[in-house]
């Protein structure tokens, strides 16, 4: 990830990183009607919100009484949560607005996510007026999100079948990472690698397959089971399908059926 050009506040406490924010969204909108912004803590371009702390009202005061000075960061927070879940660490750096904008002055301001957007590396978030005024703008945001991942120890091969302490537990930028990345080392299982991995590199979900235990042309018993009572036939495999896998057969009688596959044998209620 580039390097800040100028100095990031994840060094500070959670309510100094929540002032730097509000102050920051604040800044901006209250510069585009024309207000000079209230006095407060020196402000930071570069703001870093921790997520986990008490949720707070959503919306914040550009004119008029004060609002709660972390209303802004919570308001974003808030909708980042929504967005990525829980338990994950979420960084935000608010951008400025268009100089060029000239607002009316709002007494609230609102934040929310516009339709089609995702707040999620480099986006923007809406901001619009509830009180005093009637406008809405975009707001640049930088959101990165960072959680738990499996990272590989040393190099592994295409095929082989990785356990646990192939890999060690990481906090990686989630944001940066394509597709989604395994974090339980207990799914591995008896699954295989389908691509090799590098030292260092994160482990993908789709980079795992579960090998097959059952190939076309093999015998399989078909289970079926009714209200109160088990019959057991035999059917020919149509495909591979690894266990858990989704199994077509063939019956004795020509019908074709399909059920996941469990210790060599697919279940089918009738």
């Amino acid at each position: 990830m580039p390097a800040p050009t100028r100095p990031s506040v994840r060094s500070r406490s959670p309510s100094v990183r929540r002032l730097l924010v509000s102050t920051t969204l604040l800044t901006a909108l209250s510069t585009a009607h024309g207000q000079a912004p209230a006095p407060t803590a020196p402000p930071q371009p570069s703001v870093a919100v921790a997520a986990g702390t008490a949720p707070a009202p959503i919306g914040v005061a550009a004119r008029g009484p004060a609002a709660p000075p972390d209303a802004t960061a919570e308001a974003i927070r808030v909708l980042v949560e929504r967005e990525v879940g829980p338990g994950h660490r979420v960084e935000i750096q608010v951008g400025q607005l268009d100089p060029r904008l000239s607002l009316a002055p709002c007494a609230r301001i609102e934040p929310y996510v516009p339709a089609g957007s995702r707040l999620w590396g480099r986006t923007s978030l809406g901001a619009r007026c509830v009180q005093g005024a009637s406008w809405a703008v975009l707001v640049p945001v930088q959101v990165n999100v960072f959680g738990k991942a499996l990272v590989a120890n040393a190099p592994l091969t295409a095929g082989a079948a990785p356990g646990p302490d192939d890999f060690r537990v990481e906090e990686v930028e989630l944001t940066r990472e394509f597709g989604q990345v395994v974090s339980d080392p207990s799914i591995l299982g008896s699954r295989v690698l389908t691509r090799p991995l590098r030292a260092g590199q994160v482990l993908k979900a789709d980079a795992l397959r579960v090998p097959p235990a059952i190939s076309p042309g093999d015998p399989v018993r078909l289970v079926l089971i009714g209200q109160g009572f088990t019959i057991v036939s035999e059917g020919v495999a149509l495909n591979a399908a690894g266990e858990g896998q989704p199994l077509r057969a063939r019956t004795e009688s020509g019908k074709v059926v399909t059920g996941p596959l469990r210790d060599g044998a697919i279940e089918l209620k009738i």
